[in-house]
């Protein structure tokens, strides 16, 4: 059960999928800093464990983990049941887990390399959000907060399943939104898109810039206006607006963690 502390998202009972590093294990940190009691899931439920207990040795009895495996639907049923018992219910969902692919043009891309980003980028956002709705009702207000990408709104070529899935989960994103507001079921939902960002979705560009972390950060720079990627805390702090209740107004858009990359 979560105990009470202060902070922005103070009270509030939150699933971050995908959050055994990177981006989730930032949003972890910075929603239990912030008084929420955080439920980390991950397919690694190993690495989940050692997130969770990080977070709970700076922050007693802040975090639990989960094994989960998000294109999983029996796992959704079993780790919402889990997390609603243990944390007394849920308010935030971040559905944060995804993965990217092989750059293919398309006479080399794989009907297997589609099914499985549809699963694990599209589908797990509406396995989280039917299985976790009864609970963010319960415990209203609250908030689902997907994870989609630049790539969702920018296309690229090679890119095809990754720019398609996260497309789709910025659109059902809204879907979601006005179902929940015309039901006034006082349940948030909004889309967060990061352009490049250091952690290990990276690896495949600097696989292409032969290892050189440092060259490849330089090379994906060159289109941000801001000539830098951005840092894992740069999308929490967009995580924990909307799992506040500062957002209590805002539902159906898109924040755009880009650096500038879609004004030009």
């Amino acid at each position: 059960m979560s105990v009470t502390r202060p902070g922005r998202v103070s009270g509030k009972k939150a699933l971050i999928t995908g959050a055994a590093g990177g981006l989730g294990e930032a949003m972890a940190f910075m929603l239990a800093r912030e008084g929420a009691t955080v439920a980390v899931s991950d397919i690694d439920g190993g690495r989940a464990a050692a997130l969770a207990d990080r977070i709970n040795a700076e922050i007693p009895g802040a975090a639990f983990a989960y094994a989960h495996d998000v294109a999983s639907e029996d796992d959704w049923t079993r780790v919402i049941e889990a997390v609603a018992a243990d944390l007394g219910g849920l308010s935030v969902l971040v559905n944060n887990a995804g993965i990217g692919g092989p750059l293919a043009l398309v006479e080399q891309d794989t009907v297997e390399n589609w099914q499985r980003q549809y699963e694990i980028n599209l589908r797990s956002i509406m396995l989280g959000a039917k299985y976790a709705m009864p609970h963010l009702r319960a415990a209203a207000p609250a908030s689902i907060i997907n994870i989609s990408s630049i790539a969702g709104l920018a296309a690229a070529p090679g890119m095809g399943a990754y720019n398609a899935t996260k497309a789709g989960v910025w659109m059902y994103t809204k879907t979601l939104a006005l179902e929940a507001a015309k039901a006034d079921w006082n349940v948030r939902c909004n889309s967060v898109h990061p352009v490049f960002i250091k952690t290990p979705i990276l690896d495949p560009f600097i696989a292409m810039a032969g290892g050189d972390e440092a060259k490849a950060a330089e090379r994906l720079a060159r289109g941000i206006p801001l000539k830098r990627i951005g840092e894992p805390d740069d999308v929490a702090y967009c995580v924990l607006y909307l799992a506040s209740d500062e957002s209590k107004f805002v539902t159906g858009s898109e924040f755009k963690i880009d650096g500038g990359m879609t004004a030009q």
